[in-house]
């Protein structure tokens, strides 16, 4: 099958990778190079990253619709296109560019989650399972038939890194059993329920605020969905009576109770760093002060905390 395969970011690299070593791919549409950091860095997609070593044309338009592109693509005569994680909606020009079909990679089990974050949405909504979808491709926002789903539970403590790792190693698994299925002509496709729709959007800075009224579960929550990217944030209350804005990490839910006002950071007797919420408390791991790096609740409590 000769393939061609849109992705930009690192979750796609093992479905890539797989289709390199068992099909024929023959180009890479990732996005433009970007300024990164401070510094501001032209900075290569981590897909552009993988392949520059290969023997793979590499596209990365400006816009989708340019002739001169379009062209090009045409002129490798791809079976299938494979998106995941590439972050613009294929135009109508290129859904009917290959000859069999154009599938994506879609990363909750759909029409669960449709939208821009649905790894994040699965553990902030507090869902046990998650999975991915490969999908026929349609103009729509992840709104195409589906030819097949892989299903995961959700570990107890899983953040938003842990489970796109693991989704991005069962979503290599997912294409290649797709892709086989196309093959042999024996690919189902079955149109998505129209009941459990819900849309995830891209995460702001406000979404990862934490609002210390809500419960020791919603912030346990939201705190490991953030997890590593923004990072859930707020503004906390030390035992002074000073003011600290922090990023949480880390955190679990604690079996100790308090009165302290929702908001408060205070220690246990054994010097656990504990945050009381609206409704329970919780036990804080690792944290970032504003304009520090990343530490421990150990070192937090050694910095902020009299020993007395």
């Amino acid at each position: 099958m000769k393939i061609l395969f849109a992705g930009t970011s690192d979750i796609g690299i093992p479905s890539l990778k797989a289709l390199l070593e068992h099909h024929q791919l023959i180009g890479l549409l990732t996005q433009p190079d970007r300024p990164v950091g401070r510094h501001q860095v032209l900075t290569a997609p981590a897909t552009k990253k993988f392949v520059e070593k290969e023997s793979i044309p590499i596209f990365q338009p400006k816009q989708l619709r340019d002739p001169l592109f379009l062209e090009k693509l045409r002129a490798l005569r791809p079976d299938v296109i494979v998106t995941m994680s590439y972050g613009k909606i294929l135009p109508r020009e290129l859904l009917e560019l290959p000859s069999i079909a154009c599938l994506n990679i879609h990363t909750s089990l759909l029409p669960r989650h449709r939208g821009a974050t649905p790894i994040q949405a699965s553990i902030l909504t507090g869902d046990e399972e998650t999975g991915v979808t490969v999908m026929y491709m349609a103009e729509g926002l992840d709104t195409g038939d589906i030819l097949l789903q892989k299903k995961i539970p959700l570990a107890p403590h899983e953040t938003a890194g842990s489970l796109t790792e693991r989704l991005a190693t069962l979503a290599s698994e997912a294409i290649l059993e797709a892709v086989t299925l196309l093959e042999k002509g024996k690919a189902p496709r079955t149109p998505q329920p129209t009941e459990g729709i819900t849309l995830t959007h891209q995460i702001t800075r406000v979404d990862a605020a934490i609002e210390p009224t809500r419960s020791a579960v919603e912030l346990d929550r939201l705190i490991r969905s953030m997890n590593p990217k923004p990072g859930a944030h707020g503004t906390f209350q030390l035992p002074s009576g000073k003011s600290i804005t922090l990023k949480i990490f880390s955190a679990t839910i604690s079996s100790s109770t308090s009165s302290e006002k929702p908001g408060s950071l205070f220690l246990s007797q054994d010097r656990e760093l504990l945050l009381a919420c609206g409704q329970g408390t919780l036990q804080l791991h690792e944290v970032q002060p504003e304009g520090r790096a990343r530490m421990s609740a150990v070192a937090f409590v050694s910095g902020h905390f009299s020993h007395a």
